[in-house]
């Protein structure tokens, strides 16, 4: 599948009219008007300032440093394409991310960043269950609320964007099931619990290996979202159970991670979702046989063209849900990828 980058499609969603103007400045209080202290009559273009809080799982793992680029390259595009001979638009990212998954603190910074005046917020959510209230305090605060990556369905977050996970465990399911000939025994693993996203790759993983009277699930194995934490749980559930033929990795943590695979590859067949330069290497290596790759600068870039276009227009999306198409990744085509990260952080 043919890759693309987000700013191709920027120009979708700014045609703003200047008569459209719902904003706030950085103090939160709505009033954008600049001021004549001259008393000359003219007060220049009316500055405009929106801040956006964006909040990821954490620092730690790295498909989000691609996030937070795409958010400051979207901050900086609107800030330029949004300007008028009225109208001087500033945005800004505020990034509040912890350095390890912690739900509590993702919803305590919600809370700070709602009674600090933010226009608008972005979060990928640790646990959906954790965040819901904080959220809906935000918009009833008047801050507008966008998921990305992992979503809060039952909050009031007015959109989400990122893949379609139960499809994406699908993916993984097939490319795997192909790999191992259609029999074997597999294991799944899964990351943090919690988090809504990774459920839904789990149900559509097993969703598939259901269907083949020769797959045999073996068990699902969760952790901390540290590649570290994800590495050393492979290797020990591969070592007691040779019968393992399989891995369905619904997120490439551990390849973030040197020999991650040694003693597992040899005997066991490996899908994993994302596809960062560390993990390509594993499938230029013929360790892994497919990876299913996110857009993970699209989760900042267009949560904050999504709330720009909600806030500067009061525009919804057409969808609440919006999804991008995944990459399949294997050794045919990984020649294909291996610049795009480099491209995704080169700001």
């Amino acid at each position: 599948m043919a890759r693309t980058t987000n700013r191709s499609i920027t120009a979708l969603c700014f045609a703003l009219a200047a008569g459209a103007l719902t904003a706030c400045d950085s103090g939160g209080d709505g009033n954008a008007d600049a001021t004549d202290p001259s008393g000359s009559g003219d007060a220049g273009p009316r500055e405009v300032r929106y801040e956006i809080g964006v909040i990821a799982k954490s620092q730690s793992n790295q498909v989000f440093l691609a996030a937070r680029t795409g958010a400051e390259a979207a901050a900086a595009d609107l800030s330029e394409s949004l300007d008028t001979d009225d109208v001087d638009v500033t945005v800004t990212v505020n990034w509040r991310t912890p350095t390890n998954e912690d739900a509590q603190m993702q919803a305590l910074t919600v809370e700070q960043l709602a009674s600090g005046g933010v226009s608008g917020i972005a979060i990928s959510a640790s646990d959906a269950g954790l965040l819901t209230s904080a959220i809906d305090d935000a918009v009833n605060r008047g801050v507008e609320v966008v998921c990305f990556d992992s979503d809060v369905p039952d909050s009031k977050r007015f959109a989400y964007f990122g893949i379609d996970d139960v499809e994406a465990g699908r993916e993984v399911a097939r490319q795997l099931v192909a790999a191992m000939g259609e029999e074997g025994v597999v294991a799944i693993l899964g990351g943090n619990q919690n988090a809504p996203n990774l459920q839904a790759r789990v149900r559509g993983a097993r969703e598939v290996f259901e269907g083949y009277e020769g797959i045999e699930i073996i068990g699902e194995y969760y952790h901390p979202e540290v590649a570290t934490d994800a590495a050393q749980k492979v290797q020990p559930v591969q070592s007691p159970n040779p019968n393992i033929t399989g891995w369905a990795m619904v997120g490439g943590w551990p390849l973030f991670t040197e020999n991650a695979l040694d003693g597992v590859y040899e005997q066991a067949k490996i899908v994993s979702v994302d596809h960062l330069p560390q993990q390509l290497k594993y499938v230029q290596d013929g360790q892994v046989e497919a990876l299913i790759g996110q857009d993970c600068y699209g989760w900042g870039y267009q949560s904050v063209v999504l709330l720009l276009n909600k806030l500067h227009k009061n525009e919804d999306p057409e969808k609440v849900i919006n999804n991008f198409a995944f990459s399949i990744v294997t050794q045919e085509n990984v020649a294909e990828y291996e610049g795009l990260w480099q491209e995704w952080l080169k700001d």
